[in-house]
């Protein structure tokens, strides 16, 4: 079974990507599992450049496993893409969710349902050796809600609300999210060539 680390020290990442490959014969370990205690710089001007650097920065120091980075954030429509690249950070600290979704009610306080449009994106980066890399993104359309809904997921989720399925990704079980998330259909277009890495290589 061919090992597959995660370059994430982002432990509701990690379970929700483990969850996603867990129909492949692969093992799949954290940064922490691995034994690496690295964290790259996210300095790309997009999630595919942040993706693509945490990937070969973790290739770089265990050529022998692949390597998996994914970046992913929040576009809203009305801020101009905000917060992007700096989802995780938006309010200042790393990783505060509760501070991130406070500063974006905040900013949208003003704005009508109707102009509070959002995207997530994730893009990932598969490294199986450096003749084989790949790239792919994926995206969830959204409204923003004016409150947090649902106790699942993390990030933004409690306040992104899908349309369709009329209700937030907080709000709904771990089965629905990993099928319709932005992460989730980045994996369909990277399946094909998981399958050829994992289950050829």
């Amino acid at each position: 079974m061919r090992k597959l680390i995660v370059a994430s020290n982002n432990s509701k990442k990690i379970k929700e990507i483990k969850e996603i490959l867990s129909k492949y014969p692969v093992e799949v370990v954290s940064l922490k599992e691995a034994g690496i205690d690295v964290e790259v710089e996210e300095d790309g001007n997009t999630f595919v450049e942040n993706a693509y650097k945490k990937a070969i920065e973790i290739y770089k120091i265990i050529p022998e496993c692949m390597v998996l980075a994914d970046d992913s954030g929040l576009m809203v429509d009305c801020l101009g893409g905000a917060p992007g690249v700096y989802s995780a950070r938006f309010a200042g600290e790393h990783g505060n969710d509760k501070k991130n979704n406070e500063k974006l009610l905040s900013l949208l306080e003003n704005k009508e349902e109707h102009e509070k449009t959002a995207k997530f994106v994730c893009a990932i980066v598969l490294v199986s050796d450096y003749d084989n890399l790949i790239k792919v993104e994926g995206e969830l359309e959204g409204v923003i809600l004016d409150r947090e809904r649902g106790e699942n997921g993390f990030g933004y989720d409690p306040i992104f609300y899908v349309p369709k399925y009329e209700m937030t990704c907080a709000e709904m079980n771990s089965d629905l999210k990993n099928v319709i998330s932005h992460r989730a259909k980045a994996f369909e277009k990277l399946e094909e060539q998981i399958k050829k890495h994992i289950m050829e290589g």
